[in-house]
């Protein structure tokens, strides 16, 4: 019996990838809801490749354009959040692909879990906005949180069946981004353009400026601190430009454990849809006759001010990991509509930070509404610094 799959995020690279897979295992998958923003063209190919029993877009007009592009015939159509969750909650999935960008995945992941599913994550802002919530309904529910991302899915291969109370530290890596030996007094002129130049992976545009100002980082710190359960202070980054490494563990005996592997996301989608088993793939191994080099060094926290942040906001607990998030999302759209420089990004997070007294998180609705209060406090604080040195 083939496994039911819904995408949230399905046009984008995760998404895309993701189908690349169930083409590959047409036996063992099949396509029950995808879930799409605007790109209706690149979703009409999908819908008539896959035929899903459910689709959701982002609006009304995305819906009619849809519909002019592809036969909807005996698929159901949603619009906007209401869409997604009838996406990924639909009786027929039994995982469900997060790969939506940023909050927009919150809700529709959170009532995957409420319904028993398997969530198969790469949007990191999930556990970032609310992970303690989340951990709680997978375990009350039984739906399993699969990390995609590569450093997660390293970490959950190096952990896989062994105590966490052997643990000394987990280690992310990190490329360390377009601007790792770019001086500092250089950053206010860095362009959308440079900023999109990532020099390993390639990936949507939010999550490429988050890797240039780390910020990306320092969410997957604290998706790990809820993915593995484990506090801060065990969560180090270093920065490994070669990309080899995806991370390691180190145990309390001293013994490290190192995941390598060719940066190919298809290798994390396929061991997240594919655990506990490993199946056979078309994907290239690592060739160990090549000269190789493992580099590692510490983040610089002067010059990539948004690691930091996150680790703060992981100790002030609460809401104000959410409150970063949000605050994240609005710098860097501004970045990438060319009205602040690159340098307001870390400052306008901090001061939206610095403005809200943690609350605790008992429901959703804490969080979506600590979200909202962040989103207002950042354009206010964007506003002050736009066109401050801004490049397009």
């Amino acid at each position: 019996m083939r496994k039911g799959i819904s995408i949230l995020g399905s046009t984008g690279s995760v998404g895309t990838n993701v189908l690349r897979i169930v083409d590959a295992f047409p036996d063992r998958f099949e396509v029950v809801g995808l879930s799409a923003g605007g790109n209706v063209t690149k979703l009409a190919e999908q819908v008539a490749r896959h035929r899903p029993r459910v689709v959701s877009v982002s609006s009304a007009e995305a819906h009619r354009a849809l519909s002019r592009l592809v036969d909807l015939s005996g698929v159901r159509v949603g619009v906007g959040e209401d869409g997604m969750v009838g996406v990924s909650t639909h009786e027929d999935a039994r995982t469900v692909v997060a790969s939506a960008v940023g909050a927009v995945g919150l809700v529709p992941t959170y009532r995957a879990l409420e319904a028993g599913k398997d969530v198969a994550l790469a949007n990191k802002e999930t556990l970032v906005m609310a992970g303690e919530l989340m951990r709680v309904q997978s375990g009350a529910k039984g739906g399993r949180l699969l990390p995609i991302d590569s450093e997660h899915c390293a970490l959950h291969e190096c952990l896989d069946g062994r105590r966490m109370q052997d643990v000394r530290r987990l280690l992310l890596t990190a490329s360390g981004g377009p601007f790792r030996n770019r001086p500092k007094a250089t950053f206010d002129g860095i362009t959308p353009a440079e900023a999109l130049n990532h020099p390993t992976w390639s990936m949507g545009r939010k999550i490429t400026i988050d890797s240039a100002t780390l910020m990306n980082k320092g969410l997957e710190v604290i998706e790990a601190r809820w993915l593995f359960d484990v506090p801060a202070s065990k969560v180090e980054v270093l920065i490994h430009p070669q990309s080899v490494i995806h991370s390691m563990v180190e145990f309390v005996d001293g013994t490290v454990l190192a995941q390598l592997g060719v940066t190919d996301m298809r290798m994390p989608i396929q061991y997240a849809l594919s655990y506990p088993d490993r199946w056979q793939a078309a994907i290239p191994g690592m060739d160990f006759t090549r000269p190789m080099r493992l580099d590692f060094d510490v983040p610089d926290h002067d010059r990539f001010p948004c690691l930091g942040l996150a680790y703060r906001a992981l100790e002030g607990g609460g809401t104000l990991p959410a409150v970063l998030n949000a605050a994240n999302e609005e710098a860097v759209a501004a970045f990438l509509d060319g009205r602040i420089p690159f340098t307001a990004i870390p400052e306008s997070i901090a001061e939206t930070m610095e403005a809200h007294p943690p609350a605790p998180i008992s429901a959703l609705e804490d969080v979506l509404a600590a979200d909202a209060w962040a989103r207002g406090r950042a354009r206010e604080a964007l506003r002050r610094r736009a066109g401050t040195g801004a490049v397009s």
